[in-house]
């Protein structure tokens, strides 16, 4: 799994090249992660990102903003019940 850093902005209007890229990047990363976890258990794929996420966090190398950001670009691929269980952990992670 590609670090969270990678995302920056949601895909909302990038003002420059550099935000552009990053958005694409963080897109395609999104894309990844989905193919990645298709078929997997639900409690696998929030396992493997919730462990990502706090390493991260610990570190200070992730902030609320940029977990914020993931949640933006990868609910939208999630179900509703999906999307409430990645809810609550990005507001754990959010409290570390």
């Amino acid at each position: 799994m590609k670090s969270f850093k990678e995302y920056s902005k949601p895909e909302n209007k990038p003002t420059s090249e550099t935000e552009q890229k990053t958005a694409d990047t963080a897109a395609d990363l999104t894309k990844k992660l989905a193919a990645a976890y298709n078929g997997k258990s639900n409690a696998a794929m929030l396992q493997n990102i919730l462990r990502e996420a706090e390493k991260s966090k610990r570190a200070g190398t992730l902030s609320d903003a940029e977990i914020e950001n993931f949640y933006q670009s990868f609910a939208p691929m999630l179900d509703g019940a999906q999307r409430k269980r990645l809810r609550a952990v990005v507001e754990r992670l959010k409290n570390i």
